[in-house]
């Protein structure tokens, strides 16, 4: 179970030796891959306040802050949360962590655009603290009842009707290794320069 005391949202510090983040922007890109495989360790409280921290950092448009999270440890609810898609989320139930990302549309219009940065900033800490995480979307997602993903997700947490689900954020420590990204992949043909097709 996640405990926080109070002073932890009003400047807690986490103490994060510098040895375990990565040594630059673009080895931590490289290395980020979806993990969908997770070991039984837990996470640490003070690996939890990292990455909620790095999530109620991230940009919004117009300084709305319109997202909000929930951060689910509790094994029960993480199992019922894994099946809120009828497939690519089952591995859910493995992980030490589930974010949930949500954000009210009638704050900002672009809430969709805000929460995707939020949950990408909470994947990028994740693999900064050695992490595994991935992203499973909600937004336009069904059970495999046929019910909204969306709808499912609410029910379960208690989520207050004008918030919407855009996705949540699986993490755990990595239940396997993954090669990190190979730059001859990289599809160059899709980058234009001055203009469509330009080189």
């Amino acid at each position: 179970m996640i405990f926080f005391e109070h002073y932890e949202f009003k400047g807690y510090i986490c103490r994060v030796k510098n040895e375990d983040f990565m040594k630059s922007f673009s080895e931590l890109i490289k290395q980020r891959r979806s993990m969908r495989k997770f070991t039984d360790e837990e996470l640490t409280q003070e690996e939890v306040v990292t990455l909620l921290k790095a999530a109620l950092m991230s940009p919004s448009s117009k300084r709305s802050n319109c997202w909000q999270f929930i951060a689910v440890d509790d094994k029960e609810t993480l199992d019922k949360l894994s099946r809120c898609k009828e497939m690519g989320s089952s591995f859910l139930k493995e992980a030490s962590l589930a974010i949930v990302v949500l954000a009210d549309p009638l704050a900002s219009d672009v809430w969709i655009e805000d929460a995707s940065i939020a949950s990408l900033m909470i994947q990028l800490q994740a693999e900064d603290l050695g992490l595994g995480s991935c992203w499973i979307q909600v937004r336009e997602r069904y059970t495999a009842t046929g019910m909204s993903s969306d709808e499912y997700v609410h029910g379960i947490l208690g989520i207050p009707l004008q918030l919407q689900v855009l996705s949540i954020v699986a993490i755990g420590h990595k239940g396997m290794e993954r090669k990190p990204f190979d730059e001859s992949h990289l599809q160059w043909e899709k980058v234009h320069i001055n203009k469509y097709g330009g080189e």
